[in-house]
């Protein structure tokens, strides 16, 4: 049950009507609050939340709070949970998007270190390095 983006849009576009053309999209609109994404990602990979916050190199009173819904993360600690997951590329980037954030884009240096990373399978601190040795921010 997926529909290509570029339809859905193609869609609406068409569509004379919002309420049917939401009714008959809803199923494809990103619904699901970022605990419960989050929730299906591990246990899709069969992951522990101690390990992914270990790996995530996050505060675990912090990770936590993510992961039971009662913190919203800033994009730089949702990458360190992807990091932490393992996540691929099109994971991190639906996760990132279901989130409300900007999808990582290579041509932005920045994105690229992690993109680098992401595909490397570097850990955060190894990502880290990369980054302060472009002189950018750290993501943990």
């Amino acid at each position: 049950m997926n529909k290509d983006t570029s339809k859905i849009v193609e869609e609406l576009k068409l569509s004379d009507d919002f309420n049917t053309f939401y009714k008959e999209n809803f199923d494809y609109m990103a619904t699901k609050p970022l605990s419960v994404l989050l929730d299906d990602l591990m246990k899709k990979k069969d992951l522990k939340k101690v390990q992914v916050i270990k790996n995530s190199e996050m505060a675990e009173t912090y990770a936590y709070q993510i992961f039971s819904g009662l913190r919203v993360p800033e994009r730089n600690k949702l990458l360190c949970i992807a990091v932490g997951m393992g996540l691929n590329i099109d994971e991190v980037q639906s996760l990132l998007k279901a989130a409300g954030y900007s999808v990582l884009y290579v041509k932005k240096p920045f994105d690229s270190i992690i993109l680098y990373g992401i595909c490397k399978k570097l850990s955060v601190v190894e990502i880290n390095d990369i980054l302060y040795d472009y002189g950018f921010e750290t993501i943990g």
